[in-house]
């Protein structure tokens, strides 16, 4: 069976603790387990001090077969800040803004030198799915969102992996969009960071940037009901107090179904006690890169509900 495992950031002492807490072994081969495979949900880079080791690692497992991984959106911004853009000689399709060169330095230090690893590095990540539908389960690195994965259809291979011009398409904000009406651009940002929707006509809220905003993250796997926008939203504390205490527009959020295959998430920078979000739904991104997180797993025995107990994790 599976042990599924949360974003990494560049934790390797982390990642190692927990690989051996879950009785996987290293060997000449890389890590292993003598039944088991682990499958790792994005976000391997940035902000840790190892990302090239952690890269290393998980890249040795997928290629060697005893893991499969996903791509995290720092994967994907990845790609796209190292790839020229054709259509503005000398820029590339992430701007290399200080917001973003700062995001990324912490990954641009540890390759330091390193070139080649680095670019094979990023090869490893473009042949990444963005999601994994294993049948009994299911992998995606923020939201199992069925309308954006129809509108990446033409943009992905059988594999859900990247066709050539395909990070291009999804970078660019003002592409076409497809058959469903969403942009490729609006389709991986859902997928990879998490379903966004617009705020009542008047409301709005300040971000931890100072930047007014009129959209709101919010809970996707919870139907809208008779749910609140705080209830709803997701975001810190003083942000979510910002939010109208008003029952969510219909059609805000269809939820995720209690019939489904379990989901397994990262990306939300959880705390706490780890514990599923809901019966079918489990979030495996408790903070490592943060003083005080915690690298978590859930080791997955085929149950369709998830259980506290199944759930492993280190201090960073």
């Amino acid at each position: 069976m599976y042990d599924l495992i949360g974003d990494i950031h560049g934790e390797l002492g982390a990642l190692e603790a927990l690989l051996r807490k879950l009785g996987y072994r290293r060997t000449s081969e890389g890590w292993s387990h003598p039944g088991r495979m682990a499958i790792f949900l994005g976000d391997f880079i940035d902000r840790g001090a190892d990302s090239r080791g952690v890269c290393r690692l998980v890249r040795e497992m997928t290629q060697g077969g005893s893991a499969k991984a996903v791509m995290g959106n720092h994967e994907f911004n990845a790609l796209a800040y190292h790839t020229p853009d054709p259509l503005r000689p000398g820029a590339f399709l992430r701007e290399h803004s200080p917001k973003n060169r700062s995001q990324h330095e912490a990954t641009l230090e540890s390759f330091a030198g390193n070139d080649a690893e680095f670019e094979e590095t990023r090869d490893w990540f473009a042949s990444l799915p963005l999601w994994l539908d294993l049948g009994g389960l299911r992998v995606v690195h923020a939201a199992w969102h069925t309308e954006s994965m129809e509108a990446l259809h033409d943009h992905l291979d059988t594999d859900r992996k990247l066709q050539a011009s395909a990070l291009e398409q999804m970078s660019r904000k003002e592409k076409t969009a497809s058959r469903t009406g969403k942009t490729a651009y609006e389709s991986v940002e859902t997928v990879l960071k998490g379903v966004e929707v617009k705020l009542p006509d008047g409301c709005r809220f300040v971000d931890k940037d100072g930047h007014q905003r009129h959209e709101a993250r919010i809970r996707w796997w919870l139907r809208e009901g008779s749910l609140t926008w705080r209830e709803l939203a997701l975001g810190p504390p003083e942000l979510i107090a910002q939010l109208p205490d008003a029952l969510v527009n219909e059609g805000a959020s269809r939820g995720y179904p209690a019939d489904a295959p379990p989901v397994f998430i990262g990306h939300y920078w959880l705390t706490g006690k780890p514990a599923p979000l809901a019966p079918n739904v489990a979030c495996l991104d408790y903070s490592v890169a943060k003083p005080g997180g915690q690298l978590v797993a859930y080791r997955w025995e085929g149950e369709q509900i998830l259980k506290v107990s199944s759930f492993v994790s280190v201090s960073r």
